[in-house]
């Protein structure tokens, strides 16, 4: 079992226990994790957290690379375990919780996102990273990415890749507490699970579906345009420059990239 779950005093405890691994986003662990949320609300839990146990300061290093395909298929298409995570942490009617204490990366990032609040220890960073290993991110995912911190900076950590601290994570909205990593525990309980444990979880799932489905409403786009995302990605994800990013990555060497932006054109 890579997922440890508990539920305590109606909260449900996730926490992610493949840190040989980093908790890695693979199959398994994403299966695992969909079955803890559904879980949890099944026991009418008042509230979810995710958390991880960590090694080397990494709390997940996001989507495993080992399992990206190299056939020409979509590494990010709709029925992915881990894109169907992402939905399963957004569409799950109760507050999910992120709790976390280290570095967050790649589709780990998009996870946290995903949840409903955050909370995070001094030392956190946070990063999303397919422009280092050739990945064309998905619209939905750069979308929520969008709504959660707004288009400068989700710019900013789409096109660098590079991690930002808690504090800067905190001043644009994409967490919504800090805490010394000694505090953390103490401020996710006294700040944000007692106040959940004497509300109305009926009211709050109320709000949440309806959280969701506002978000959505100032989504939509043409058909036209949601071809041409769709002709941009295949042309990376069948392109060179994602194999050789996958590769560079198994391979622990710096990657070698050699397409142009007027590839796509």
């Amino acid at each position: 079992m890579l997922v440890n779950t508990v539920i305590k005093d109606r909260i449900c405890y996730v926490e992610m226990q493949n840190s040989a691994h980093f908790n890695c986003l693979s199959e398994q662990m994403c299966t695992e994790l969909v079955d803890a949320l559904d879980y949890g609300y099944s026991n009418e839990c008042v509230g979810i957290v995710i958390k991880a146990q960590t090694r080397r300061g990494v709390w997940s290093a996001g989507h495993d690379i080992h399992e990206l395909p190299q056939d020409g298929t979509d590494p990010l298409s709709f029925y992915v375990p881990m894109e169907a995570l992402l939905r399963k942490v957004q569409d799950t009617p109760i507050p999910v919780i992120a709790c976390v204490s280290g570095t967050v990366w790649g589709g780990a990032c998009d996870l946290c996102l995903s949840c409903d609040m955050i909370v995070s220890s001094k030392n956190a960073t946070f990063a999303i990273t397919p422009a280092k290993i050739g990945i064309p991110y998905n619209a939905s995912g750069i979308l929520h990415f969008i709504n959660q911190l707004g288009m400068n900076k989700a710019r900013e950590m789409f096109f660098l890749g590079t991690p930002i601290t808690a504090d800067d994570a905190l001043n644009v909205g994409l967490i919504n507490r800090v805490a010394e990593l000694e505090d953390l525990d103490k401020v996710l309980e006294e700040h944000f699970l007692n106040p959940l444990r004497h509300n109305s979880v009926l009211s709050i799932s109320a709000i949440k579906r309806q959280f969701r489905i506002l978000s959505r409403a100032s989504t939509v786009i043409s058909a036209e345009n949601f071809e041409r995302i769709n002709a941009y990605r295949t042309r990376v994800f069948k392109g060179e420059d994602y194999k050789e990013g996958i590769n560079s990555f198994l391979e622990k060497r710096t990657p070698q990239y050699k397409g142009k932006a007027t590839d796509l054109d």
